[in-house]
């Protein structure tokens, strides 16, 4: 049985292999590999990432990813980046 951390571990890794990970793309992928109950389609009709996928990616990768607001995205993070977690 697949659980909301395994989820949030894939996602990990896809940032691993690609080194970002669009929140747009990555729903319809979670959605198809995982199923709908580790997604939610949000009042505007946009379909969104469970809380509780989210709240384990952010456990799982807290040191290691980073948000890109504009971008709408999560990619791995540099020696560059902010101490925050999002990025502008």
């Amino acid at each position: 049985m697949v659980i909301a951390d395994d989820v949030a571990k894939w996602m990990v890794e896809q940032i691993q292999d690609k080194r970002f990970l669009y929140q747009e793309e990555v729903v319809h992928k979670i959605r198809r590999k995982f199923g709908e109950s580790f997604t939610h389609v949000k009042p505007n009709g946009n379909l969104a990432i469970s809380r509780i996928v989210l709240r384990a990616f952010k456990k799982v990768s807290r040191n290691s990813v980073v948000w890109e607001r504009g971008e709408r995205m999560w990619r791995a993070r540099t020696d560059h980046d902010g101490r925050s977690r999002q990025q502008d």
